[in-house]
């Protein structure tokens, strides 16, 4: 029995010494694969900001076929929705936005059509400061 247990712990040895030869330490400077990292998006041209000051920026001009998105980084609630108020009809794929959290993200549905489109915040409809337009083009 100790005869097979010294061939068993010989090619154990064996087996770890065969696989430190073949792990790492080569004059080869060629480097593997690099991964592909996943771009972050940025907010910027498809993206608007809603704050405690309103909405930023006041327009953004899209291709057709885009989408955009509303970030409330605002401490209160926010309804985006198209213009005119109250009955949104000027550019339904905003209203798909609708209802905001603070820290929620909304997102439009495709901006098919081109023409300018106006949008507000359903609640406060008369201020200004949370009102905006999306070309599209």
């Amino acid at each position: 029995m100790s005869h097979n247990r010294s061939r068993l712990l010989a090619g154990v040895v064996a087996l770890v010494l065969t696989a430190a030869a073949c792990g790492g330490g080569g004059d080869d400077p060629s480097p593997g694969p690099s991964p592909n990292p996943t771009p972050t998006p940025t907010p910027g041209g498809t993206t608007f900001t809603i704050t405690s000051t309103g909405v930023s920026p006041r327009t953004l001009t899209v291709p057709a076929g885009s989408r955009v998105t509303f970030v409330n980084n605002d401490t209160r609630v926010h309804d985006m929705a198209s213009n005119p108020h109250p009955e949104h009809t000027d550019c339904p794929p905003i209203n798909q936005v609708g209802f905001l959290q603070p820290g929620q993200t909304g997102t439009t549905g495709n901006l098919t059509t081109v023409r300018t489109c106006g949008f507000h915040d359903h609640n406060r409809d008369t201020d200004t400061s949370l009102q905006g337009t999306i070309v599209i083009q």
